[in-house]
C-alpha cells in the first residue's frame, strides 16, 4: 500500500522521520503553514502528540518541532493537520489562573468560561499606534526609582548571575505594583523551576494580588518548543489587556535567557549551524520577534520587567549584548554586593537608564542621581588605596566622601514583603520624594554622626532617626571592602 492509499483525506499526513523533539511529516496535497499545529494520538502513552511546524523541505514535506514527548512514536504514523496555529484563551476570566503554553490551567481549577483563543503570533504595533510620551513607571524600591527610573511600556533587565537575587526582585514589584496601579500584572516562567512557580502562586495568594494577575509557565522539563512558545503567549494575553480592555499590564519574564536558551536548542536540533559561542544565527531575530511587541500605544501600556541570566557573570556574552539593546532600563545585580548583605544587590554603577535625563525626571532628581552616582564612584575608586594603606591615609575630603557612600550604600538596602518570613523584618515601600529626600540628606551630612546600622534596611529616610534600630549593618566596621 502506497502513500496515497494510507491517507484519509488531504488533512492528514504520514510520519516520516523522528529524531528526538524533530519529526519530518509527508503530505500528498496542501502543504500546511509554518507555525500550523499538527497532532498525533500516541496509543503508546495515550498521550497526543502536538508538532509546529518549523520548515518546509520539499513540495510535500514538513519538518516539525514537538511540544511534547515524542515516546513510542514510530514511521507511518497518521498526522492530523489541525489548519491553525497555537492559540491561547484571552478574557476576563483568565485572571487569578495560571496556565501553560497550551492555554490548559494546572491549577487543578476547571477550565476558565467566556474565553476567546486567539493565536500567539501577532505583528509588532505599527509606530503610528505607539505613545510618544514618556512616563516614569514608579516601584516603591529606593535604588531602582532614584537611579534606575522605569518607563512605562519600556522594557527593564534584571541582569545577574544564579543566586543574586533576581526573581526576589521581580516577585517584590508584583507586591508593590498591584497595590499602587490600577493594572494586571502577569508572570511569565520561562524553563524555570517548578518549585519557583508553586512558591510564587502561594506567595500571589497569600498577599491576596491573584485577582488581578494571570500567571504562564514553561517548566525547566519541557521540552524546548514549549519553553520557546510561552512568552509569546504570554504576550498574547497581555495584548488582550491593552488593547481589549485598555489596561496597563506589567509583564514580569523570568527568565529571558531560557527563552533564548530554548530557541538554541531548537536550531541545534533542526541541523543550523551555531554561530558565536554556539548560539543559534537568527538569535537577534528571535528576540526582536517577541520584544518588539512590548509597547505603550494609546489604548494602554506594556510594561516589562525581565530576569536575564548571565552565563558565568559575563556580560559579553551574546544573549546579554542582545537584550541589552532592546531595554531602555539595564539593572544589574552585583554578587559581590549580594555577599556584603547589601539587598537589593543593585550595582548602581554598572546599571543605567535611558529616562534619567532632566527633561524627563526633571531637574532635582537628576541632580540627586548623579550626585549620588558621582559619590559612589569616587568610592569604588578608593578602594584598592584603602585596603592597601588603610583609611587613614586618606585626606579628609576623601574620608568624608566614602562616609557619605557608606551611608549611601546602607540606606539604598529595602526590606522586601516576599522575604519577611525569612529576615523577619516587615517589607517596605518608600515614595520617589522620599527616596530624593533621604539621598540629599545624607549627601548633605545631615547623618555624618549617625552609625551606618541606622540607615540599613529602612524605609524612609527619618526612621534612622528613631532610638532603637532593629537592623544590623553588614561589615560596619570595615570600610576596606
Amino acid at each position: 500500500m502506497d502513500f496515497a492509499d494510507r491517507i484519509n483525506n488531504h488533512t492528514h499526513g504520514l510520519v516520516l522521520a523522528v529524531k528526538g523533539s524533530v519529526v519530518d511529516v509527508r503530505f500528498l496535497i496542501d502543504l500546511p503553514p509554518i507555525y500550523t499545529l499538527l497532532h498525533i494520538n500516541n496509543e503508546h502513552n495515550k498521550q497526543s502528540i502536538v508538532l509546529e511546524v518549523h520548515t518546509h523541505l520539499d513540495a510535500q514535506t514538513v519538518r516539525c518541532i514537538a511540544f511534547t514527548p515524542t515516546e513510542g512514536l514510530s514511521r507511518g504514523t497518521k498526522v492530523i493537520n489541525t489548519g491553525e496555529p497555537l492559540k491561547v484563551p484571552v478574557g476576563k476570566t483568565i485572571l487569578s489562573r495560571m496556565f501553560n503554553v497550551f492555554g490548559d490551567p494546572i491549577d487543578h481549577k476547571p477550565a476558565p468560561e467566556d474565553v476567546e483563543w486567539r493565536s500567539v503570533h501577532n505583528n509588532p504595533p505599527p509606530l503610528s499606534s505607539r505613545s510618544t510620551q514618556s512616563e516614569v513607571f514608579a516601584t516603591g524600591i529606593k535604588v531602582i526609582d532614584v537611579l534606575l527610573p522605569l518607563e512605562r511600556g519600556g522594557k527593564a533587565g534584571l541582569f545577574g548571575g544564579a543566586g543574586v537575587g533576581k526573581t526576589v526582585l521581580l516577585t517584590e514589584m508584583i507586591h508593590n505594583m498591584v497595590r499602587h496601579h490600577n493594572g494586571v500584572s502577569l508572570f511569565c516562567g520561562i524553563g524555570e523551576r517548578c518549585r519557583e512557580g508553586e512558591d510564587l502562586y502561594r506567595e500571589m495568594e497569600a498577599a491576596d494580588v491573584l485577582p488581578n494577575m494571570v500567571m504562564l509557565f514553561g517548566q525547566m522539563n519541557e521540552l524546548p518548543a514549549s519553553r520557546f512558545r510561552v512568552g509569546h503567549a504570554a504576550l498574547t494575553m497581555a495584548e488582550y489587556f491593552r488593547d481589549d480592555e485598555h489596561r496597563d499590564v506589567l509583564l514580569l519574564i523570568d527568565n529571558i535567557f531560557r527563552f533564548i536558551q530554548a530557541g538554541s536548542e531548537i536550531s541545534g536540533l533542526m541541523g543550523q549551524i551555531p554561530s558565536r559561542l554556539g548560539y543559534q544565527p537568527t538569535m537577534a531575530t528571535e528576540l526582536a520577534q517577541l520584544e518588539e511587541r512590548i509597547a505603550n500605544t494609546k489604548a494602554g501600556a506594556i510594561t516589562s520587567i525581565q530576569a536575564v541570566y548571565v552565563p558565568a557573570d559575563d556580560f559579553t556574552d551574546p544573549a546579554a549584548v542582545h537584550t541589552f539593546s532592546h531595554l531602555s532600563a539595564s539593572i544589574v545585580l552585583s554578587r559581590k554586593r549580594a555577599s556584603e548583605g547589601l539587598f537589593p544587590a543593585v550595582d548602581p554603577l554598572q546599571s543605567s537608564s535611558k529616562m534619567l535625563t532632566p527633561n524627563i525626571v526633571g531637574e532635582r532628581h537628576y541632580k540627586v542621581a548623579q550626585a549620588v552616582r558621582q559619590t559612589l564612584a569616587q568610592y569604588a575608586d578608593l578602594k584598592d588605596i584603602i585596603a592597601m594603606l588603610g583609611l587613614e591615609q586618606l585626606s579628609q575630603q576623601d574620608r568624608h566622601v566614602v562616609f557619605r557612600a557608606r551611608r549611601l550604600e546602607r540606606f539604598l538596602t529595602q526590606p522586601f514583603f516576599t522575604t519577611g518570613q525569612f529576615s523577619g523584618m516587615e517589607g517596605k515601600t518608600v515614595s520617589l520624594e522620599d527616596s530624593l529626600s533621604g539621598c540629599e540628606r545624607i549627601l548633605n551630612d545631615e547623618f555624618k554622626d549617625y552609625p551606618e546600622s541606622a540607615l540599613y534596611m529602612i524605609g524612609s529616610i527619618d526612621e534612622a532617626k528613631q532610638p532603637s534600630s532593629e537592623a544590623e549593618s553588614p561589615a560596619e566596621n570595615s570600610p576596606h571592602d
